[in-house]
């Protein structure tokens, strides 16, 4: 039986999006992952946030992480191709690893074909298997 795994989500808005909007797309994408079959999606936490600083969120800005098993990255896929179909300048970055194998693509929609999406799917599914 397959063991659920961790993907991390980055998004890019472009250069012309600020903090609100990079958030807002953050929450917006959280809450369609949140629809599909996964585990948890959970903002990631900056480690480096100096012990007892105020006004420094702790979570980064535009990353999320993503538990879920292997056969549900290509619905996740899926998700983050419609999404990003929807805006302009949306690009997501996906990294993830288990033991020594690390996979880090991004997702284009204005760049990949349907056989370069196969491609993505195949790599992380392979990868987390």
């Amino acid at each position: 039986m397959d063991k659920a795994s961790k993907i991390i989500l980055q998004i890019d808005a472009g250069e012309d999006a600020d903090k609100e909007e990079l958030d807002q797309l953050t929450r917006q994408l959280r809450n369609e992952i949140l629809e599909i079959d996964v585990d948890s999606v959970d903002p990631v936490k900056n480690k480096e946030v100096p012990k007892g600083a105020k006004g420094v969120d702790a979570a980064i800005l535009g990353t999320v992480a993503v538990s879920l098993l292997p056969a549900v990255v290509p619905q996740l896929i899926g998700l983050i191709k419609a999404w990003s179909m929807r805006g302009e300048n949306r690009l997501v970055k996906i990294k993830t690893q288990i033991k020594d194998k690390a996979v880090e693509l991004e997702y284009n929609p204005e760049r990949m074909t349907p056989d370069d999406v196969k491609e993505l799917v195949d790599t992380l599914t392979s990868t987390l298997k």
